[in-house]
C-alpha cells in the first residue's frame, strides 16, 4: 500500500533522503531509517510480524528452508525471518531500490551472513522509472528449483499484466517440487466491485486499463487491481496450483477479511 508519505519519497531519490542515517541504537529493534520505512508503505514492524505469521502458519515455512523475497524492500519481511530461520535456512531478496538493498546489507546480512540481498534495475513508473529493463524480460538470478518459498508483498499490485505473467513463470522455474508462494494482490470479483463501484474502498480504482484497473490513468502501476478470473488463469498457465481458499482482503471495504490485500498461496507441481 503506498501512503501519502511514501508517494512523496518516491519522488527524489532515496539516497538523498536517507544522508547519513543507519540502523536503530545498540540495544534496540532492527530497523531502518523512517524514510525506509515509509518506502515499503504500513506499519514497518506490524506488517512484518504479520507475514511471518503467514509463512508459517499459511505456508508451513520451516526454519531450515530457502526463502526468496521478490521486492524485498528495505527488509520488511527479511528482520522478522532473522529471528526465525535457522542457520541452515536461507533468505534471498532483491529490489529496484539500491539504497534500500545497501542499508539491507549493511545492517542485516552483516549479522546473518545467510540473509543475501541484490539490486536489480528494473523500470517501475512509481518506484524506479529510469530502471534499464522491463521486469517481463527479467530472469530471477538464481538456479531451477532452489526455493521453498517465494513470497512477493505489494509487488503485483504495481506491475502490469506481461509483467505479472512473466514473474509467475519465473516464480514456478525457481520453486522446488512442493514449494510455495505466497503473493498480495487487488483482486476484482463480484464482491469487491461491488463494493468499489459503491466508493467503499481504500481504493476504488476508477480507471480502466487492458485487462485491469488503477487509480492512475498516466501511471497505472501506483497501483493496480485484476480481475480474479484473470489472476486465476495466470497461475494454472504458470504450472501453480493455488491452495484454496484465497484470502480477500478489507481494502475493498469487506467485513470479512485476513489482511489488507488479497492473499495467494499456491503450490509447485515441479
Amino acid at each position: 500500500m503506498l501512503k501519502s508519505l511514501a508517494r512523496k519519497i518516491l519522488r527524489r531519490p532515496l539516497g538523498a533522503a536517507l544522508g547519513r542515517a543507519h540502523a536503530s541504537p545498540p540495544g534496540g529493534p532492527l530497523l531502518p531509517p523512517k524514510v525506509l520505512q515509509d518506502y515499503v508503505g504500513g506499519d514497518y514492524e506490524e506488517v512484518g510480524a504479520e507475514f511471518l505469521r503467514y509463512f508459517v502458519e499459511l505456508c508451513r515455512l520451516k526454519p531450515d528452508e530457502t526463502v526468496l523475497d521478490v521486492g524485498c524492500g528495505s527488509g520488511r519481511m527479511a528482520v522478522p525471518l532473522t529471528g526465525y530461520l535457522s542457520a541452515a535456512g536461507r533468505y534471498h531478496g532483491f529490489d529496484v531500490s539500491e539504497t534500500a538493498v545497501a542499508w539491507c546489507r549493511e545492517n542485516i546480512t552483516t549479522p546473518f551472513p545467510n540473509f543475501d540481498f541484490r539490486v536489480a534495475d528494473l523500470h517501475n513508473g512509481p518506484y524506479n522509472p529510469k530502471g534499464a529493463r522491463r521486469p517481463s524480460e527479467f530472469r530471477f538470478p538464481y538456479g531451477d528449483a532452489t526455493f521453498d518459498l517465494v513470497f512477493l508483498a505489494s509487488v503485483f499490485t504495481h506491475m502490469l499484466p506481461a509483467d505479472v505473467e512473466h514473474y509467475l513463470s519465473e516464480i514456478a522455474r525457481v520453486l522446488r517440487p512442493g514449494g510455495r508462494c505466497l503473493v498480495t494482490f487487488f483482486l476484482l470479483n463480484d464482491e469487491s466491485t461491488a463494493l468499489i463501484d459503491a466508493g467503499k474502498g481504500t481504493y476504488n480504482f476508477e480507471h480502466r486499463g487492458p485487462g485491469y484497473r488503477t487509480i492512475n490513468a498516466r501511471r497505472p502501476e501506483d497501483a493496480i487491481a485484476y480481475p480474479e478470473a484473470f489472476v486465476r488463469g495466470l497461475y494454472e498457465k504458470a504450472g501453480l496450483k493455488i491452495a484454496e481458499p484465497i484470502r480477500h482482503g478489507s481494502w475493498c471495504g469487506r467485513a470479512d477479511y485476513l489482511s489488507f490485500q488479497d492473499i495467494v498461496i499456491a503450490v509447485s507441481g515441479g
